[in-house]
């Protein structure tokens, strides 16, 4: 264990509500990263574009204007007197790339915790869709038993009706003299 790592314990819910969905990826901001690990923005892509070959598109990308006005959006925070470059996004593996580029004991923490929490993450998301999955086949199965139903109501009604009204049926048989039918 790392010496001071006990005081560096931060929630998971912290780091949790640092994930976004970008460009259909799970990714950390380098802002947000920076704060993590007690740094700078501005020291955190410094290192990362001196060591820049290990940070290939599917690791690191930097977001378009659409892209970080949609997330401002969403996050609602205020884009006032903010950045001079739009910001890096880093994947799960962009961040696991950062331990071996970021060497403090507080970025290793802080990065060991990180690839944890997207762990939980992949692990809810898996668990999250198989319910989805079962939840739809027991809505097919709903749908299936919703039409078997009405058609037995539809027969039950039918032989309701045939209760109520019943044909008059012709004898068969032999003819007495007193039957005339």
């Amino acid at each position: 264990m790392i010496k001071g790592s006990s005081q560096l314990a931060i929630p998971d819910e912290i780091i949790t509500n640092k994930i976004y969905l970008v460009r259909d990826k799970k990714v950390m901001l380098d802002e947000d990263l920076a704060e993590l690990y007690g740094v700078t923005t501005g020291n955190l892509n410094k290192a990362v574009n001196r060591n820049i070959s290990r940070f290939p598109e599917d690791f690191m990308f930097q977001l378009t204007k659409p892209e970080f006005d949609n997330l401002i959006f969403q996050i609602g925070t205020s884009s006032w007197g903010g950045r001079r470059k739009l910001p890096y996004a880093f994947t799960e593996q962009g961040v696991a790339m950062l331990s071996g580029v970021l060497n403090s004991d507080r970025a290793i923490m802080v990065n060991i915790q990180i690839m944890r929490v997207f762990t939980k993450v992949r692990e809810f998301l898996m668990d999250n869709l198989s319910v989805r999955l079962e939840i739809e086949e027991i809505k097919k199965k709903l749908e299936n038993q919703d039409k078997n139903i009405e058609i037995v109501f539809t027969y039950l009604d039918e032989l309701i009706e045939k209760h109520e009204n019943p044909k008059s049926r012709r004898s068969i048989g032999f003819k007495t003299p007193g039957n005339k039918d």
